[in-house]
């Protein structure tokens, strides 16, 4: 990806309550000479391109006079556990008020709890609820209205305020205070001066209902930076450094470039660098997503982050901290999550519409009512009239209600979706592509085919060949000996075990010299392939396999053929992706031909092949300059910016922490079949959502003419909430009926051992 020149800066922004309120300082940064600026509301970041005389003080006084904060970041990361405490106070603010909201909304709705001084008490409890569990909604209200915007919090706050507003108004100076007063179960529609009624049960209600929408979307904010934690902490927290010919272990932090380090088996390597003694096989999977080893010697690059499967290394170090690749697949990553900011959530964008109309009706029907000589307390009855039930109740339940029975019936279903906002996109997605490696294939390989040599027998060569290879750690050879014990159970003893680095083994069993590995290993012992083993190894890497030759006591015995193994699942999944209107694409960093290979057993067409992590998120975003709407199905750590570039990006919950977390979309079980019945559920539950966003504000608009005409009952206006919450909830419960197709039902329950219906982030937190 090109970065743009100039200077980068990076500023922690505060008091964001909304994706409009990031594009606002994103529209303010902007103005400002020199200046390129993207904002995520969702990590609540700014990355900035300065390219002038612009200063980090000059973005922070823009941010700060469109009434926000402005940081720059510390030099170290939060901790996750501090994210947690931020929310810490809004959980507080959501159960205090819950716990007090309860009873005024069950004394409004029945009057059998209404005793005698019953509107006093309402008051007692519903006050604390308005003034301080609402503050949020005020103080984002505040802040917009200085700069002439107005959100959902406009409404919110107005709405609750008002109609508290109005209550004081009813008890201290009308007829509402008297002691006895009920509020009838009656529906009349009659003009009154609105001095008897009060409204604390919606002022109430309300704020509690959207503190608790407030909360949950803290908690997916909170997890929005979980993927580069989850990058960051795969890297190797110490490495032994050679300083003066002796080994000293320091933090990885202290690692310098040009500096040597050693990397035993099993270890991470600490940073980038070049092999300057020894030589290994590196498991690079977490980067190239794919299962074979890489083989390294002297003089031969590796990479921070993986994983030293064989010998001893000694590594000096080329680059180190941000410099590794690790952290530019972490900007990767950052950077396609900030390509996500101008995502708004709906009920923002139609309140963009609704709030002025609201407010300009409110102003008009009290100039109205005064101008008609019906006396100000009547004027105000219909004004504050149009505020109350213009709030609507049903709003802060029309997204949480629908998510919370479409995800709760996805994570029965072993499909995790993270919010509202990624639902937007799965009704447009027209391409999904395919990570090949742990998500068309199993990731794992194994033993696919052992071709004998003329005169020999097939299970002799896999039993002689596992033993050996038993003694190995490395995946080929594990596949080997894991098939082997299978086929012939107990497998006989080794002595004299030897690996040939990046070749083979060699070793005796039941008194036979035998050599497994590469071809080259036997040429360089005189053992030749015969015609018949090599046209079967030309054979198998012509399909993007693996051939290891088996030798004993001089002579050629056989070929044993590894792969990945495609799931037995992938087929359907493709067919029932393309059902849906998706045109599949494979995308692997294994060679072409092994690519064109799966993808012809699942019925794949369009291959991209051999690329890197960089690559992925150049591919996606090529589609998407297509004009394509792309949904990544990845499973990988290189697979974790494309997931988070994609329009809709969807982890194999098998995969890695890094995947899961930059996708929008988790698949439990690991069965790609699940892809289809994910994006299913998702187009469903947008669907539930944008039906309950219309029924919730058209119960609301279908009153406001009985209140401009101030001739809104109370009753009328509690019974408009309630029967807008009722449809609200009953709409959304729908979702609970939504099945898998019914090829799919194996796939779907129950969730793999060690697996939760709970959302796996907590896995990384």
């Amino acid at each position: 990806m090109t970065e743009p020149a100039g200077t980068q800066v990076e500023l922690l922004i505060g008091g964001m309550t909304c994706a409009s309120c990031a594009m606002r300082v994103e529209k303010k940064l902007n103005r400002m000479d020199g200046v390129t600026a993207t904002v995520n509301y969702a990590t609540e970041k700014a990355r900035v391109t300065v390219a002038g005389d612009v200063t980090p003080d000059d973005l922070i006084a823009t941010v700060e006079k469109t009434g926000y904060t402005a940081t720059l970041p510390a030099p170290e990361p939060e901790a996750p556990a501090g994210a947690e405490d931020e929310l810490r106070p809004l959980r507080t603010r959501l159960l205090v008020s819950v716990a007090l909201s309860v009873p005024v909304v069950a004394m409004a709705m029945v009057p059998a709890l209404q005793v005698e001084y019953w509107q006093w008490l309402s008051l007692t409890l519903a006050a604390p609820v308005v003034v301080w569990g609402g503050l949020p909604f005020h103080r984002a209200a505040w802040t917009n209205l200085r700069h002439g915007a107005a959100t959902m919090d406009t409404l919110v706050s107005l709405g609750t305020l008002a109609a508290f507003a109005w209550s004081l108004y009813a008890l201290f100076w009308g007829t509402a205070g008297t002691p006895g007063m009920t509020h009838p179960f009656s529906f009349t529609v009659e003009r009154g001066d609105g001095s008897a009624n009060i409204y604390l049960e919606a002022a109430a209600g309300v704020t509690a209902f959207l503190l608790a929408g407030r909360y949950a979307e803290g908690r997916s904010k909170r997890r929005a930076g979980a993927a580069l934690r989850a990058l960051l902490e795969l890297g190797a927290k110490e490495v032994s450094v050679l300083r003066g010919g002796t080994e000293q272990r320091v933090p990885a932090a202290q690692l310098a470039a040009g500096d040597l380090f050693v990397v035993r088996p099993g270890e991470k390597l600490a940073a980038d660098g070049v092999v300057t003694d020894g030589s290994s096989a590196v498991d690079a999977s977490m980067l190239t997503g794919e299962p074979v080893p890489v083989e390294v010697a002297v003089g031969d690059p590796v990479t921070g982050g993986t994983v030293n499967a064989g010998g001893r290394l000694v590594v000096r170090a080329t680059r180190v901290g941000a410099e590794t690749q690790l952290a530019q697949m972490a900007r990767l990553v950052e950077d396609a999550q900030n390509g996500k900011a101008e995502v708004q959530r709906l009920a923002d964008r139609v309140s963009a519409v609704f709030v002025p109309v609201v407010l300009a009706l409110a102003v008009a029907t009290l100039g109205f009512w005064i101008g008609a000589g019906s006396g100000l307390p009547a004027a105000f009855t219909a004004a504050v009239a149009v505020l109350i039930i213009a709030c609507p109740c049903a709003l802060g339940l029309a997204t949480p209600t629908a998510l919370m029975v479409g995800t709760g019936r996805g994570a029965q279903l072993g499909i995790l979706v993270k919010g509202p906002e990624v639902l937007e996109s799965t009704r447009r997605v027209d391409t999904v592509v395919l990570d090949k490696t742990g998500t068309v294939t199993t990731g794992r390989m194994t033993l696919h085919d052992v071709v004998p040599a003329a005169g020999e027998d097939a299970a002799t060569v896999l039993r002689l060949a596992g033993a050996l290879e038993a003694a190995s750690e490395h995946p080929i050879a594990s596949a080997v000996a894991r098939a082997a014990a299978e086929r012939a159970g107990a497998l006989p003893p080794v002595q004299g075990f030897a690996n040939a680095e990046g070749l083979g083994v060699t070793g005796t069993v039941e008194g036979r010299a035998v050599v497994v590995g590469r071809p080259r290993l036997l040429a360089e012992a005189s053992v030749p392939l015969p015609a018949d083993l090599d046209a079967a190894r030309l054979a198998a890497e012509a399909a993007g396999r693996t051939a290891v030759a088996v030798a004993w006591d001089g002579a050629a015995r056989g070929l044993l053929v590894v792969a990945d193994t495609v799931k037995p699942t992938s087929a359907a999944a493709v067919r029932q992706l393309r059902a849906l209107g998706l045109r599949p694409v494979l995308l692997t960093g294994d060679n072409e031909r092994a690519a064109r290979a799966v993808a012809a057993e699942v019925g794949i067409d369009e291959v991209v092949a051999e690329v890197l992590p960089a690559d992925k998120v150049a591919v996606v975003r090529r589609l998407q300059t297509e004009g394509r709407v792309v949904a990544m199905v990845g499973d990988g750590v290189n697979d974790a910016a494309a997931l988070a570039q994609a329009d809709l990006g969807l982890a194999m919950g098998t995969g890695t922490d890094v995947a899961i977390e930059a996708s929008d979309l988790t698949l439990v079980r690991g069965d790609l079949r699940a892809a289809a019945d994910a994006i299913r559920l998702a187009r469903r539950t947008l669907a539930v959502i944008k039906g309950n966003l219309f029924w919730a504000f058209a119960y609301n608009v279908a009153a406001i003419p009985l209140a401009v005409a101030g001739l809104l009952n109370p009753m009328i206006a509690g019974a408009a909430m309630a029967l807008s919450s009722v449809f609200v909830v009953t709409n959304s419960l729908r979702l609970r009926g939504f099945a898998p197709l019914p090829e799919n039902r194996s796939a779907a329950l129950p969730l793999p051992e060690g697996r939760s219906a709970d959302p796996a982030y907590a896995r990384s937190a």
